[in-house]
C-alpha cells in the first residue's frame, strides 16, 4: 500500500439520522476532509554514525613493535612512553605453536581496547607467528599454519586490531605458481567462519631468502588477485626491499621502487611501512635489521620515505633491534626528527627490560673471565 504523502487528503464520511422511528428515518450525509501531516508519523531514531578512531585524524603515525610480556595492555603504555603514536605487537609467542587455547579473554580484550582508546594509539598492527607457512606443500605443516593463522585472526578481532601482517611463506620444492595458489587457499580457509570487521590482512614483502615468496611484488599481486573476497593489503619492509635488490638509498631509486609497487599491487593497498635499516648489502637476499641510519640504507633514505607524497597517509612502524637500553627510544626519536618534529618520550609504562642478545653477550663475557 502506498504511503500517504504530505499533500494527500483523507476524507471521512458519516451519517446523521433524523426521524423518530426506523421506518421514517431520514439520512443526511456529511463529509470531513483531513490533511495528512508528516509530523504525525512515527520515526525511530536513526542509528548513530560509526565512531571514527582518534588515530584516523590524518596525522602522521610513527610506531614501534613493543613487547606483550607480562600484560598485553602494557604494550600500549610502552609504545606511548617511547614517544610513538602507533604500535605493532605479537598476539602470542611468535616462535612457538600454541598449546591449547590461545584465546584472549573478553575482560583482557576490553581492558586493552579501553586503554588504547585513552592513549589514542593507532593503527594497531599485529605480526603473525613466524612459524606460519601458508605456502607449504607439506599438508601437515600447512594445516597447522592455517589453524594458527585462524587463531591470529580471532585474536586480532578481539583486540580491535587494524592490521594483521603475515609473511607469505616458503614454497620449498613446489613451483612459484603452486606456492601462490597455496597461500591464497590457506588465507581463505583461515578466514572461514570469522567476521573480520575492520581487520585487514597485510602480506609482507620478503628479502627473497631461499624459496620464500614475496620478494617480487608480482607474487604478492597474484595472491591478492586470487582472493577478491578477503580484505587484503600489503606491508612494505624497507630492509627487505633493500635486501631484495631495490636501491632505495637515493631519491631516484626510491621513486623507481614506488612506481613499480604502484604498477603491481598498487600503492593504495600498501597500508603499513616497516622502517628498518639493513645490516647487509644491497641484493644480499638476507633479512637483517639495523638501527635507523646505522646500516647500509642510511639516514637520508628514511627522510625521503617519511616525506614522500606517494606514501602519505601510511603508518611507519619500527622493527629495529635492541642492542642496548634506550635503542627503542632513540629509533622512534630518529624518525620524528626526520619529519621535522621533536616528540619527547615520557617514559611512562616503560620498565627496564633486557634484550636476550644483550644477556647472552654478558653471559659469554662472564664465562670468558671465569
Amino acid at each position: 500500500m502506498r504511503k500517504p504523502a504530505l499533500s494527500d487528503k483523507i476524507e471521512f464520511y458519516w451519517i446523521r439520522s433524523t426521524g423518530e422511528s426506523p421506518e421514517g428515518m431520514a439520512e443526511t450525509q456529511h463529509a470531513v476532509t483531513l490533511a495528512f501531516d508528516a509530523a504525525d508519523e512515527y520515526r525511530p531514531e536513526p542509528p548513530p554514525a560509526p565512531e571514527i578512531p582518534a588515530w584516523q585524524d590524518g596525522s602522521l603515525r610513527i610506531g614501534i613493535h613493543t613487547s606483550i610480556a607480562g600484560d598485553i595492555t602494557g604494550s600500549l603504555d610502552m609504545a606511548h612512553g617511547l614517544g610513538a603514536n602507533a604500535l605493532q605487537i605479537f598476539s602470542s609467542s611468535p616462535r612457538m605453536w600454541a598449546r591449547g587455547s590461545s584465546r584472549i579473554t573478553d575482560a583482557d580484550a576490553a581492558r586493552f581496547r579501553a586503554r588504547r582508546k585513552e592513549l589514542a594509539l593507532g593503527p594497531l598492527v599485529i605480526h603473525a607467528n613466524y612459524l606460519i607457512n601458508l605456502a607449504s606443500p607439506n599438508p601437515v605443516l600447512r594445516t597447522q599454519s592455517v589453524q594458527a593463522f585462524h587463531q591470529e585472526l580471532a585474536r586480532g578481532v578481539a583486540l580491535g586490531a587494524d592490521f594483521l601482517v603475515v609473511h607469505p611463506g616458503s614454497r620449498l620444492e613446489s613451483s612459484i605458481e603452486a606456492g601462490e595458489a597455496a597461500i591464497a587457499q590457506s588465507l581463505k580457509q583461515a578466514a572461514r567462519g570469522l567476521k573480520l570487521g575492520e581487520l585487514r590482512i597485510l602480506l609482507e614483502n620478503t628479502a627473497g631468502q631461499g624459496s620464500s615468496l614475496g620478494s617480487r611484488f608480482e607474487e604478492l599481486k597474484a595472491v591478492l588477485d586470487a582472493c577478491p573476497e578477503l580484505p587484503l593489503g600489503v606491508c612494505v619492509d624497507t630492509a627487505h626491499l633493500f635486501a631484495a635488490g631495490w636501491d632505495i638509498r637515493k631519491a631516484a631509486g626510491l621513486e623507481a621502487t614506488l612506481r613499480h609497487i604502484e604498477g603491481t599491487v598498487g600503492l593504495d593497498r600498501v597500508r603499513i611501512v616497516h622502517m628498518n635499516d639493513s645490516k647487509v648489502a644491497l641484493g644480499s637476499r638476507v633479512d637483517r635489521h639495523e638501527h635507523i641510519g646505522k646500516g647500509k640504507v642510511g639516514l637520508e633514505a628514511f627522510r625521503e620515505i617519511l616525506n614522500h607524497p606517494m606514501l602519505a597517509g601510511r603508518a611507519f612502524i619500527l622493527e629495529t633491534p635492541i642492542d642496548k637500553p634506550g635503542d627503542d627510544k632513540r629509533n622512534v626519536a630518529a624518525l620524528w626528527r626526520l619529519t621535522g618534529r621533536v616528540v619527547r618520550a615520557t617514559g611512562e609504562g616503560m620498565e627496564p627490560r633486557r634484550d636476550k642478545r644483550i644477556t647472552a653477550k654478558k653471559k659469554a663475557k662472564a664465562k670468558a673471565r671465569a
